[in-house]
């Protein structure tokens, strides 16, 4: 069972930044994808941004620009930096993973691609 555990999360002003990171417990493939999707109260799950083992990369149409996902496989940690961070980017952010292959790029923002979770980490931003 792989366990996902995010961190960085906060509270900023508009403007500010934050960096996201979730460690996997382990990588059962070589063949993999990760994402972080976000839910703020009252919504739908969204996908934000996801990433495949060879680095392609997806992100939502809000998002371009101002975050960027990336990861380091050696310590098995997934990343969000988040710049000019906005009121309605506040919300719970979630860690996702899954293994094999994602199908479209887009597919990677879908959140019923993904077999294992993190538990989340809250952002808030003030305006």
């Amino acid at each position: 069972q792989v366990q996902l555990v995010e961190s960085g999360g906060g509270s900023v002003q508009a403007g500010g930044s934050l960096r996201l990171s979730c460690v996997a417990s382990e990588y059962s493939s070589s063949s993999y994808y990760m994402g972080w999707f976000r839910q703020a109260p009252g919504n739908e799950r969204e996908g934000v941004a996801g990433i495949s083992a060879t680095g392609v990369t997806a992100y939502v149409d809000s998002v371009k620009g101002r975050f960027t996902i990336s990861q380091d496989n050696a310590k098995k940690t997934l990343y969000l930096q988040m710049n000019s961070l906005k009121p309605e980017d506040t919300a719970m952010y979630y860690c996702a993973a899954s293994w094999g292959f994602y199908g479209s790029v887009s597919d990677m923002l879908q959140k019923y691609k993904y077999n294992y979770w993190g538990q989340g980490t809250q952002v808030t931003v003030a305006s």
